[in-house]
């Protein structure tokens, strides 16, 4: 954890190649990006990218060099097919003349397939069987239509194009073929031209599906490394909060007892002394070892061990040097069994305890009882009678009764606490120990 900024900077996509794509997947790509801004479907009131409401994506380079093949495509299909037509016998000279009208104010028509798609497509259906020389532009129309429209839209005018088929040939059947080829060549056409308009839609769709998915797996791995950056803060502040609490503690209570006894014997002052100094220090050494935690890519597993339940004895031997009174009842059936995990959070509900008998209940005295076995759970008991006289608030208090709350019940156990009738303070730990459970090494603080 060297900083807490976990953001990842936003970066267009395809940078400087928006005129190789689409126009409607570079307005989703964009959009993603946050470059652009979607219009309210209730405004605009207009088809947008892949069908959906908002507003019309502007044309790329690759559009305009798309949209001029396909209108050259189509003039060239109705060139060809005007030097048919007078091989249709039975025709006017003026129904000639308005199939080549139509069929050039269609192939113009082109130039909106982007805008009116499904206009055109249905356009097509009238127009083609009145005007042979737009079939290429009714076929780019229908692939339009497969592109940029959901299969619905798809369904219904594609099946009226090739529903029509039969029926336009037999009015204007071809003269270079007979009636029955020629309806199964434009009926495999047509199917070709719908379903590789679709294949396009799909692919594109695909792709941009593949990209919101990259996005998401991103989104989430920032989450998770967040979360486990705040999971790892709450843990060392509890920690923190654990280790300084006790030992500053002490050394209120040792410098107190100095300001106000300053006539006491050399003997015990020289003890009080001794007891700061090495409180300090060990607050100093407890507070490096956080630090060096904080700044380190991954723990350090040179520092000290972690205190286990093996170290209760010496943490309240060292409360008995600091002046107060303890009692400590151990029914532990194996204590080298205990696992790890629970002996250091018996440990540091027993710490806690302790320091909060030291600021709440100074001078009485704290009894300190921890039970169990394999299979039955850790018990920790902590208990002290009600202060002689009135105590000032401390600030700040309760905060360490929630921390061992949480630290408990990460175990599986479970914490309470209250006042007794007495007036006393308890605080009631439980803490799973599993009978197939092994222990490690005991280690002191």
């Amino acid at each position: 954890m060297r900083g807490d900024d976990q953001s990842v900077p936003t970066v267009p996509a395809f940078p400087g190649r928006r005129w190789l794509l689409p126009s409607a997947v570079a307005a989703e790509l964009e959009t993603e990006n946050g470059s652009t801004e979607d219009q309210p479907a209730e405004r605009s009131g207009r088809f947008g990218r892949f069908g959906r409401p908002g507003p019309r994506p502007r044309r790329t380079v690759r559009d305009w060099v798309v949209d001029f093949t396909c209108f050259l495509l189509a003039v060239a299909v109705g060139l060809l097919v005007a030097d048919t037509l007078p091989g249709e016998s039975g025709l006017p000279q003026s129904v000639l003349v308005a199939d080549q009208l139509l069929g050039a104010l269609a192939c113009a028509a082109t130039w909106l397939r982007r805008r009116l798609p499904v206009a055109l497509a249905l356009g097509a259906i009238p127009v083609g069987f009145l005007s042979t020389t737009s079939g290429g532009a009714g076929a780019i129309a229908l692939f339009t239509l497969a592109v940029h429209r959901p299969f619905r839209y798809v369904a219904w005018i594609g099946g009226g194009h090739i529903a029509l088929i039969p029926v336009v040939l037999w009015a204007r059947p071809d003269p270079d073929l007979d009636y029955g080829p020629a309806v199964v060549w434009t009926l495999l056409f047509t199917v070709t031209i719908i379903v590789w308009g679709m294949f396009v839609r799909s692919k594109r769709q695909l792709m941009l599906s593949l990209r919101d998915r990259a996005r998401r797996a991103e989104t989430e791995a920032r989450l998770r490394a967040e979360q486990a950056q705040r999971l790892a803060r709450e843990a060392i502040a509890r920690e923190m909060h654990d280790v300084l609490a006790h030992r500053l503690t002490l050394l209120s209570v040792h410098a107190g007892a100095l300001e106000f006894r300053p006539d006491a014997p050399r003997e015990e002052i020289v003890r009080a002394a001794g007891v700061i100094r090495e409180s300090a220090h060990e607050a100093l050494q407890d507070l490096r070892e956080i630090i060096g935690v904080l700044r380190a890519d991954a723990p350090d597993d040179t520092g000290r061990p972690q205190p286990t339940l093996a170290a209760l004895d010496a943490l309240v031997a060292e409360s008995r040097e600091a002046g107060m009174k303890v009692t400590l009842e151990q029914r532990v059936t194996d204590p080298g069994a205990v696992p790890a995990s629970v002996g250091r959070t018996a440990y540091r509900i027993a710490q806690e305890c302790l320091t909060n008998a030291r600021k709440h209940a100074p001078g009485t005295e704290a009894a300190v009882t921890v039970a169990g076995a394999p299979g039955e759970g850790l018990a920790v008991t902590v208990r002290n009678p009600a202060p002689d006289g009135e105590v000032p608030p401390v600030p700040g208090s309760g905060q360490g009764l929630i921390g061992l709350a949480e630290r408990a019940s990460l175990t599986g156990g479970r914490l309470e606490h209250g006042r007794r009738g007495d007036g006393g303070f308890e605080v009631r730990a439980w803490l799973p120990w599993p009978a197939t459970a092994r222990g490690s090494t005991p280690t002191r603080a």
